[in-house]
């Protein structure tokens, strides 16, 4: 595998040469990712990094993926306005272990080595953490475009968040990174990474960064703004998901995700799209899943069937039943978003459309209630 292999995708690799000096050094790189558990899924996304991190993996070398355990108390400021809110502990160990499945679902186990940066963190002395800020002036730190704006608009930044690039560059040095993957939103954090490292006298590290990648509603995809594909949730889910993206953006998903040289507009883009469903669940839950997956999607969205298994809830008493509370508690919805649903048009009992708020018991009992294209339930009597 070439340079150019190892790169793919790659916005920035700096310094310029510095990846073709470590590879001169004739022993296994130490290539880090590390992510900080602050939503509950792992999206594509993030899996572009963790693809660039299994191409270093078959070529022999070692990658190390850190989970900010300790860093996700602090909350990455990348890209942020606002310090983000400071999530317990029970729930970043929950999310860890959902970063773990989805990583694993393309790296290479045996050439992963796991940590958790509260292993060197939370033993820094205040000594140690003062040493450690003496690294990088406050002048360098506010060079980032986030800080910049918000230090510009007089809007508050914390001490815990200016303290948050050293943390990270603080775990390079405590893993002695060759490498360091992160997304464009990161190069700062990466840099910084290259900074500190000198200042505890190591060799810097080559910071690589890949793109991000924007989801359907044209934002960036993200776990903390619900418009993501995870790249572990339920098959039926992720293709439908998937089939959302619009045409235009099956390019980059190609390129980033498939890593496929293909142009995907030149044929049918309905059948692109699906070929791309089909790898994310196949990638995820193996080709018997992802066959389950289109023929659900085929049921459902395209025919307007009612998938094989529909879940059921029970019918609550009273008569008439006050339908937008039934969708709530059936699919998790809020009551005005189910008002809405009705509003539109997009709600069936038995495949009759309804507008009515509240509806007779009797046509309820046993029915089959559909919301939007892929939300079903069937409502049983108590």
């Amino acid at each position: 595998m070439t340079v150019a292999d190892l790169t793919r995708n790659a916005v920035d690799v700096l310094p310029e040469g510095g990846l073709e000096a470590k590879l001169k050094l004739g022993r296994p790189l130490r290539v880090k990712l590390g992510i900080d558990v602050t939503a509950p899924h792992i999206t594509l996304g993030n899996g572009i990094p963790i693809q660039r991190m299994r191409g270093f993996q078959d070529e022999g070398h070692t990658g190390v993926l850190i989970v900010g355990d300790y860093t996700t108390r602090i909350g990455d400021p990348s890209g942020r306005s606002a310090e983000r809110p400071v999530i317990d502990d029970a729930e970043i160990d929950r999310m860890a272990e959902r970063f773990f499945e989805s990583a694993y679902t393309i790296l290479d186990p045996d050439r992963t080595e796991v940590r958790f940066n509260g292993e060197w963190l939370s033993k820094l002395s205040y000594a140690d953490v003062v040493g450690l800020a003496r690294t990088i002036t406050v002048a360098r730190i506010l060079e980032r475009d986030d800080f910049a704006k918000r230090f510009a608009a007089r809007e508050p930044i914390s001490v815990s968040e200016l303290l948050y690039p050293l943390m990270q560059a603080y775990d390079s040095v405590a893993v002695e990174a060759d490498v360091e993957l992160g997304g464009t939103d990161q190069t700062y954090n990466l840099l910084a990474g290259r900074e500190v490292m000198a200042a505890y006298g190591l060799e810097p590290q080559v910071a690589l960064t890949t793109p991000l990648i924007s989801s359907w509603d044209g934002r960036k995809m993200s776990g903390s703004l619900g418009n993501y594909i995870a790249l572990v949730e339920e098959p039926a889910e992720q293709f439908g998901k998937t089939m959302r993206l619009p045409d235009s953006m099956l390019p980059d998903y190609f390129r980033l995700v498939m890593e496929s040289d293909e142009d995907p507009l030149t044929g049918d883009p309905m059948e692109a799209k699906l070929r791309l469903a089909r790898f994310v669940v196949a990638r995820a839950h193996g080709e018997e899943a992802a066959r389950e997956a289109e023929g659900h999607f085929t049921r459902v969205v395209r025919e307007g069937q009612a998938p094989d298994e529909v879940s059921q809830a029970p019918l609550p008493e009273g008569d008439p039943v006050h339908l937008p509370a039934v969708l709530a508690s059936a699919f998790g919805l809020t009551t005005s978003e189910a008002r809405r649903l009705i509003g539109q048009g997009a709600v069936r009992v038995d495949g009759e459309a309804v507008n009515d708020l509240d509806i007779s018991r009797a046509s309820l009992e046993n029915a089959l209630v559909q919301a939007g294209k892929r939300r079903f339930v069937r409502l049983t009597a108590t």
